[in-house]
């Protein structure tokens, strides 16, 4: 520290040596300067006008005029070495606990500590010297030796590592370190890794907890309950109402041909007097010789015989030996069936027996050409004016009924649609299945049961085949020894002539000669037909009769 009234003298350095490491200040500012930035820590009041104006320079250095700077060897000019004895040139020597001398101040900032008395004379204290003597002009030292009377000088600028008191940071092994705030990347990972831990036991926990029934998952007192109770009778006229009545009249049949393991499979239905009615190309196996099978709804079978077959309208009537209680089939009415109308299919596709299949009409007066599906070629084509359906048919539902939604028979599956050409090939239905309307089902069952043949309507017409417009035309040649039109015959009486081109049937716009063909056919022998046809481009009107032909014949007419 300075003494202004000893301007002119120097600085001594403590009497223990600066401590190693300690770090380099820079000179501090004005104490004004520094206000702000210094908080005291308890009261203060003004430092004795003796310091001077450079009192806070913690280096021992001294802004003030006339202040010598600190030299490392312990000197200042002026002021005498220090000698390890413990005596500097000028100072009597120790004697007791407390030495007073007259000489410049001096400070140590890490041991004893001198002050300076209000007459010059210096007061050098050390605790392990004992109890100090009383000496001239003795003083009390200021609170703390660095505040001057409880005032704390700001420390310098840019100083790093100062805490509190200014003093100098501690160094070497040991020293301790400024706090760290916060968690370090250690301790998160820490963390970190029990979270992971305690979720993974609890996920174990509550697996086990979920599994602990037993490694296969079975659960002993598992249960999904009684199931409901509910009745079985269903509505008259729903489908499973209709189905219910109409299965028992159903039959499955199984042909063989008696000379190899080949067979046919089909579908009937029982009608009055225990006959079955069926499709010709079911049962033409058995015409050469070949047995029946039938076998009923309530899985009792018994043999059969064909009663009559018609090639011309693939239906066939056949007797079986017992019919075990079987009730009749109701027919119905196919001229009141109309597009949209519901129906059902009823048979054994594919030898699966009382099979129930639900759709609705597609389409009226479909013309279709079915026949003996092994290609024989003594059978004649059939020519049908079939009732579309898109109720699933497929093989083996061949001559089981077609039902409307009262279970009444309105036609009899006879063909499907397929995609495949092939004649040993079988495809399953594309929506597109056809049936001989119940009418002429009746009239030709009728005519097999009393005769043993069917009646072959006609008009008494030759085609003229190679036509292609707009409707059909009557040959104009005769063909094959017939004349276009048959004497005497409904044509003939109706005014018709050889070239005439036939439009409509009964407000039917013909699209080509298979369609004119089972339209005839699908009508009764008596039936009368309104024809519009045009000659020499003038269109006219006839009506027709249409008789019967006792003898087939390979080409319709």
């Amino acid at each position: 520290m300075t003494d202004e009234t000893r301007s002119g003298e120097g600085r001594t350095t403590s009497d223990f040596p600066e401590p190693q490491g300690r770090p380099e200040f820079l000179p501090a500012d004005e104490p004004g300067e520094r206000a702000e930035q210094a908080e005291p820590t308890e009261p203060r009041s003004d430092p004795p006008a003796s310091f001077g104006a450079s009192w806070g320079d913690p280096s021992g250095r001294s802004e003030s005029a006339g202040v010598p700077p600190y030299e490392p060897s312990g000197r200042s000019e002026g002021v005498p070495p220090y000698e390890p004895s413990g005596r500097s040139e000028g100072v009597p020597p120790y004697e007791g606990g407390t030495r007073a001398y007259e000489g410049p101040s001096f400070e140590s900032p890490g041991g004893p500590r001198g002050f300076e008395s209000p007459g010059g004379t210096r007061v050098y204290e050390n605790p392990s010297f004992g109890p100090a003597e009383t000496g001239p002009r003795p003083m009390q030292p200021p609170p703390f030796m660095g505040a001057y009377g409880g005032h704390q000088p700001p420390p310098p600028r840019q100083a790093l590592g100062m805490g509190p008191g200014w003093a100098p940071p501690p160094a070497g092994p040991g020293a301790g370190a400024l706090p760290r705030r916060g968690l370090n990347p250690g301790a998160l990972i820490a963390i970190a890794v029990a979270i992971a831990l305690v979720a993974s036991v609890l996920g174990s926990l509550g697996t086990y907890l979920l599994t602990r029934s037993g490694s296969s998952g079975t659960d002993p007192s598992y249960s999904l309950g009684p199931a409901p109770t509910g009745a079985t009778n269903r509505a008259p006229d729903s489908v499973a109402g209709v189905a219910a009545r109409v299965l028992p009249s159903v039959v499955s049949l199984e042909v063989g041909n008696g000379a190899n393991t080949e067979g046919a499979s089909g579908s009937g239905f029982l009608i009055k007097n225990g006959y079955v009615v069926t499709n010709n190309h079911v049962v033409a196996m058995a015409a050469k010789g070949g047995e029946i099978k039938i076998m009923f709804n309530n899985r009792k079978t018994t043999a059969g015989r064909i009663v009559g077959r018609d090639p011309g309208s693939d239906l066939a009537v056949v007797k079986p030996e017992e019919t075990f209680g079987t009730p009749e089939i109701t027919l119905g009415n196919s001229d009141q069936v109309v597009v949209g109308d519901p129906v059902i299919a009823i048979g054994s596709p594919l030898g699966l027996s009382g099979t129930v299949t639900t759709g609705i009409v597609s389409s009226l007066n479909r013309p279709v050409i079915a026949g003996d599906e092994t290609g024989a070629a003594t059978e004649e084509p059939a020519y049908i004016s079939a009732i579309q359906t898109d109720a699933a048919i497929n093989p083996g539902n061949s001559g089981g009924p077609l039902v409307n939604g009262r279970g009444e028979v309105v036609g009899v599956n006879s063909a499907i649609a397929t995609l495949s050409r092939s004649v040993n090939s079988q495809s399953g239905s594309i929506g597109l299945g056809f049936a001989i309307p119940v009418n002429q089902t009746r009239r030709v069952a009728e005519e097999l049961i009393t005769t043993g043949k069917a009646k072959r309507p006609k008009i008494g017409i030759v085609l003229d085949k190679d036509y292609k417009g707009q409707g059909v035309r009557i040959a104009s040649e005769p063909a094959e020894g017939r004349q276009p039109v048959d004497a005497n015959g409904p044509a003939d009486k109706a005014g018709l002539k050889a070239g005439d081109v036939i439009l409509e049937v009964d407000g039917l716009a013909l699209q080509d000669g298979n369609e004119l063909i089972a339209l005839i056919r699908s009508k009764a022998p008596g039936a009368k037909l309104t024809v519009k046809y045009q000659r020499a481009g003038q269109e006219r009107t006839a009506t027709l009769t249409i008789v019967a032909d006792d003898l087939p014949a390979p080409t319709p007419s």
